[in-house]
């Protein structure tokens, strides 16, 4: 299969990828990114753990691996105002794996900016404003942390 696009001209910016690395237990950093999160705007609708379900139904041996899906219901809906299908994409996640025992990795890709450049979304200036206001959420819970206060 050949992809219509080639996904290495992307710059980590240009679909908001955002990295963390945090030097505790798996649970505990899931808990400090859930409360991060909340501090910067966004709640938790949704969470689970894909390396638990797949340990318990098929068997496997995945390492700590946690998903949260977050939003902010103000931006949720400025964004649906623009397009229905965003919701396609909601929640926005922030994913939480065990990179090594007390080492954590933090992940995020920005779903609106990956919206605009698939053509979900508009490419206009409101889109604009939703990705420059989701883009400041982001930035205050990575910055928070990387330990950047």
């Amino acid at each position: 299969m050949d992809l219509k696009i080639d996904p290495t001209i992307f710059d980590p910016e240009d679909i908001g990828e955002k990295t963390a690395r945090l030097d505790m237990e798996h649970l505990e950093a899931v808990e400090f990114v859930k409360e991060v999160c909340k501090r910067n705007g966004f709640g938790i609708l949704v969470e689970f753990s894909p390396s638990e379900v797949l340990n318990k139904k098929i068997g496997t041996n995945r390492s700590p691996y946690y998903v949260l899906g977050t939003c902010n219901p103000k931006i949720a809906d400025k964004a649906l105002d623009q397009t229905l299908k965003i919701g396609s994409l909601f929640p926005c996640n922030m994913v939480v794996w065990q990179e090594k025992q007390g080492v954590q990795l933090v992940y995020h890709v920005s779903i609106m900016k990956i919206a605009r450049l698939l053509g979900i979304a508009p490419d206009n200036r409101e889109w604009q404003k939703i990705i420059e206001e989701t883009g400041k959420n982001v930035e205050a819970v990575f910055r928070e942390l990387n330990g950047k206060h």
